[in-house]
Protein backbone atom coordinates (compact mmCIF):
# COMPACT_ATOMS: atom_id res chain seq x y z
CA UNK A 1 0.00 0.00 0.00
CA UNK A 2 1.21 3.39 -0.81
CA UNK A 3 -0.39 6.06 1.23
CA UNK A 4 -0.25 9.83 0.81
CA UNK A 5 -2.02 12.89 1.95
CA UNK A 6 -3.17 15.78 -0.49
CA UNK A 7 -3.57 19.34 1.15
CA UNK A 8 -5.46 20.59 -1.55
CA UNK A 9 -7.31 19.14 -4.56
CA UNK A 10 -5.71 18.50 -7.92
CA UNK A 11 -4.54 16.30 -11.01
CA UNK A 12 -2.87 13.41 -9.01
CA UNK A 13 -0.75 10.46 -10.89
CA UNK A 14 1.63 7.92 -9.04
CA UNK A 15 4.06 7.24 -11.34
CA UNK A 16 6.33 3.81 -10.82
CA UNK A 17 9.57 3.36 -11.86
CA UNK A 18 12.05 0.31 -12.55
CA UNK A 19 15.49 0.89 -11.07
CA UNK A 20 16.58 1.45 -14.54
CA UNK A 21 14.47 4.51 -14.70
CA UNK A 22 11.69 3.33 -16.68
CA UNK A 23 8.10 3.48 -16.21
CA UNK A 24 6.24 0.45 -15.53
CA UNK A 25 3.18 1.72 -14.46
CA UNK A 26 0.69 4.68 -13.46
CA UNK A 27 -1.62 3.60 -10.58
CA UNK A 28 -3.19 6.74 -10.25
CA UNK A 29 -4.23 8.98 -12.76
CA UNK A 30 -7.47 11.32 -11.76
CA UNK A 31 -8.67 14.81 -9.82
CA UNK A 32 -8.81 14.02 -6.20
CA UNK A 33 -9.70 16.42 -3.35
CA UNK A 34 -8.03 16.98 -0.59
CA UNK A 35 -7.63 14.51 2.03
CA UNK A 36 -5.90 10.57 3.05
CA UNK A 37 -5.66 8.33 0.07
CA UNK A 38 -4.20 4.61 -0.10
CA UNK A 39 -3.30 3.04 -3.03
CA UNK A 40 -2.44 -0.79 -3.74
CA UNK A 41 0.70 -1.57 -5.31
CA UNK A 42 0.03 -4.39 -7.35
CA UNK A 43 3.03 -6.84 -7.85
CA UNK A 44 1.80 -8.91 -10.75
CA UNK A 45 4.19 -8.82 -13.55
CA UNK A 46 6.76 -7.55 -11.76
CA UNK A 47 10.00 -9.62 -10.56
CA UNK A 48 11.46 -8.91 -7.14
CA UNK A 49 13.44 -5.51 -6.56
CA UNK A 50 13.81 -2.25 -6.50
CA UNK A 51 11.42 0.06 -7.46
CA UNK A 52 10.75 3.63 -7.14
CA UNK A 53 7.26 5.64 -7.18
CA UNK A 54 6.38 9.37 -7.86
CA UNK A 55 3.76 11.68 -6.61
CA UNK A 56 2.76 14.02 -9.11
CA UNK A 57 0.40 17.18 -8.79
CA UNK A 58 -0.66 18.94 -11.37
CA UNK A 59 2.16 17.98 -13.59
CA UNK A 60 5.14 18.85 -10.80
CA UNK A 61 6.72 16.10 -9.12
CA UNK A 62 6.19 16.98 -5.50
CA UNK A 63 7.71 13.46 -4.37
CA UNK A 64 9.34 10.26 -5.06
CA UNK A 65 10.18 7.35 -2.34
CA UNK A 66 11.92 3.85 -3.39
CA UNK A 67 10.25 0.36 -2.28
CA UNK A 68 11.77 -2.84 -2.38
CA UNK A 69 9.07 -6.22 -4.17
CA UNK A 70 9.68 -9.46 -2.40
CA UNK A 71 8.06 -12.04 -3.97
Amino acid sequence: MIGYELKKAGDIKIKVYSITGSEVFTLVNQKQSAGIYEVDMPGIGLSSGVYFYSLIVDDKRVDSKSMVLIK
